[in-house]
């Protein structure tokens, strides 16, 4: 019996999930992040249309507000009501609001339309994890090589996106950000449609009375309310710090807990979220790693033009190595998971993110050759692909399917309340123009976090090796355990 559940589960353990699967579901997956991330190359274009109003900082937050809140919704509803469907569904946001944001008048029509975007990229990501997931579970695959394709098209494109925004900007202006959204949306839904088979018949025909039980409608309203209350507040650390959002946010966490605990079927489970102390560990990692990660990718574009006086496509040129190296180390990443678990590869991220930062706040950096700059983009390219892959691995291999799409929307939702907290963080290390000091004391703020992720990681009881992580995927699949 034991040599046949051995052969089982290396059976299992070798059969990779279809490029053309992986492939598929991963490619609506680059929206989001080129969308967070062109926006830093395109914003001085938009504000010398629009003018340098407030409004300008919220076609940056928009998104992330948006991401952020829905994120964990989309993964909800791709578990009740079918994650193609959900998916797709999301794609036609994002093309909706790319036409808004192509024709907007205004600066508030151009936040709407970003709001759009940020609902319709918000879908995409739970929902490849829960069909990347299912497909695993059906077929008796390993889902890991499909996490790493999923990866290197989501999180590696962010940091394609200063220098694909610095080419678009710098050839046709600031709106085309906004029309390359159109085919690549397009693209995906052709890929998914064709590729990826159709939702189960239990979830594509959920009646709207179970879907309002199961959605629990009151939960989802508390986490909007402390979502946004925990965005809002953090924006305003950039310039006048809203205090009475303060309370409001402890009402609101209190009355979500409340909730949770004594929800029929609850949005978010608080107790299992509280026991499962490796989900909880990688949010909160999570949580301080995207701090830093968009401390570098809003605050050296801005400093490039605005300190070394480059052009929009000078300055994504040279943050170029850092999707390179992106790219690169997720592979290389991966295969660390595979050999030796997620403490090691999060040790490789953290120590490279740490090195990174002092590099950051010891170059001379107005005066140092663009070899020199090139050089320490190439190191802040490195935590990307490492960091990336422990972390999600780590979200995947501790929750079941059904859980799945959820906790990957938590963990969006914990990237873009870190990217608003790296704004505050530029805001008062920088100011509103990001000069060499400004620069200097974002890196020293880089690796105080990356010495501070590199202990949790060295530290933490809650990161199994590479043989339990597969022993607790074994024990939950079904007919592979009886």
């Amino acid at each position: 019996m034991s040599v046949l559940v051995e052969e089982s589960v290396g059976t299992r353990r070798d059969r990779r999930i279809p490029i053309r699967i992986s492939g598929s579901v991963s490619s609506g997956s680059i929206l989001q992040p080129l969308n967070s991330s062109m926006i830093a190359i395109a914003i001085v274009g938009i504000a010398a249309q629009f003018g340098s109003s407030s409004g300008i900082a919220w076609v940056i937050s928009g998104l992330y507000i948006a991401t952020a809140v829905c994120a964990p919704i989309a993964g909800k509803l791709g578990a009740l009501l079918g994650a193609r469907r959900v998916y797709l569904g999301g794609l036609a946001l994002v093309s909706l609001g790319s036409v808004v944001g192509i024709l907007a008048p205004t600066v508030g029509w151009l936040i709407f339309a970003r709001i759009l975007i940020g609902i319709g990229t918000a879908t995409q990501y739970p929902n490849a994890m829960t069909m990347i997931r299912g497909y695993a579970e059906r077929h008796r695959a390993q889902p890991r090589s499909a996490i790493t394709t999923l990866t290197v098209c989501s999180q590696v494109t962010v940091s394609l996106g200063p220098t694909l925004g610095g080419l678009l900007v710098g050839a046709f202006g600031w709106h085309s950000i906004m029309w390359i959204n159109l085919p690549v949306a397009a693209f995906s839904a052709v890929l998914v449609t064709r590729f990826v088979g159709a939702d189960s018949a239990r979830v594509a025909s959920v009646s709207r009375s179970r879907l309002l039980r199961s959605l629990d409608v009151a939960g989802v309203l508390l986490f909007l309310v402390l979502i946004s209350s925990t965005m809002l507040f953090l924006l305003s650390l950039t310039t006048d710090p809203s205090w009475w959002l303060i309370p409001l946010w402890t009402v609101a966490l209190a009355a979500f807990i409340y909730r949770e605990r004594r929800a029929e079927v609850p949005f978010i489970d608080v107790p299992a979220l509280t026991r499962n102390r490796a989900l909880s560990a990688t949010l909160a990692r999570t949580l301080l790693t995207y701090s830093a990660f968009y401390c570098v990718y809003f605050g050296v574009p801005q400093w490039l033009q605005y300190s070394r006086g480059m052009s929009a496509t000078q300055a994504g040129l040279t943050m170029l190595p850092v999707a390179a190296v992106g790219a690169l180390t997720t592979l290389i990443a991966s295969r660390t998971y595979v050999l030796h678990g997620a403490r090691r590869t999060l040790a490789v991220g953290t120590c490279a993110l740490l090195i990174g930062g002092l590099l950051l706040a010891s170059v001379e950096r107005s005066t140092a050759p663009i070899l020199v700059l090139l050089l320490v983009a190439v190191v802040l390219g490195i935590p990307n692909g490492f960091n990336n892959i422990g972390n999600q691995n780590l979200v995947s291999s501790v929750t079941s399917v059904k859980e799945v799409g959820t906790a990957i929307g938590m963990y969006r939702t914990v990237q873009y309340i870190g990217a608003n907290l790296a704004a505050a963080v530029l805001a008062a290390t920088s100011g509103h123009v990001i000069d060499d000091v400004g620069l200097h004391r974002t890196g020293w703020f880089i690796a105080v976090v990356g010495t501070v992720l590199l202990v949790g990681v060295l530290i933490s009881r809650n990161m199994g090796d590479r043989r339990k992580v597969q022993t607790r995927q074994f024990e939950r699949t079904p007919g592979l355990s009886e």
